[in-house]
């Protein structure tokens, strides 16, 4: 079982890594696994709680870094070293399969930390302001999910990696957004 799991995950994440291989994506897909890409919309984030928000805004962005910080933990500090599995891109097996379009790193693969991370940010966002502005839902999944896409196609993550962590992201997510909901009970 474990394995026709496991060679499922490798030809999926064959299809996407090289069948799926273009110039624009080439180019797009490694920008949209950058954290530095995406600054302008943490910015945003945080001055928007703010000034909407004021004083709740604050508590608002100490949870956000709360649930990040959990999701982080939990996968990169928890699950990574128990699972121990290789990145595909340090797959001496994959070796010849690999289109190298960023740097590899050392790190292990299962689950993947930036779609636990992600997906734990975009699920405590959309439980907290879903009921005010509602196309936080979608915009909030597609953001996560091109991210957790871009994982693949980059050769950093296997798909069961990254929708693992997408889980693991979206349960932290929620648990903290409940959290706050009860720490402060009229927003």
């Amino acid at each position: 079982m474990i394995e026709s799991i496991q060679q499922f995950d490798i030809e999926l994440f064959l299809k996407i890594h090289r069948g799926l291989s273009n110039g624009f994506f080439d180019w797009l897909m490694p920008l949209l696994r950058n954290r530095f890409f995406w600054s302008p919309l943490y910015l945003f984030i945080i001055v928007f709680c703010i000034k909407q928000y004021k004083k709740q805004g604050y508590y608002i962005i100490a949870m956000l870094l709360f649930t990040f910080a959990t999701s982080d933990l939990v996968a990169s500090r928890v699950i990574k070293p128990l699972v121990s599995r290789v990145r595909p891109c340090n797959d001496f097996s994959l070796a010849n399969e690999i289109v190298h379009r960023v740097p590899c790193g050392s790190g292990l693969s299962f689950p993947s930390a930036h779609a636990t991370n992600h997906f734990a940010i975009a699920v405590f966002l959309i439980c907290l302001f879903y009921s005010r502005w509602k196309p936080i839902l979608p915009i909030g999944i597609f953001w996560a999910a091109i991210i957790c896409f871009a994982q693949v196609y980059v050769g950093v993550h296997y798909p069961v990696d990254v929708n693992s962590g997408a889980l693991l992201g979206a349960l932290i997510g929620f648990v903290c957004s409940r959290i706050f909901k009860k720490l402060q009970p009229d927003f």
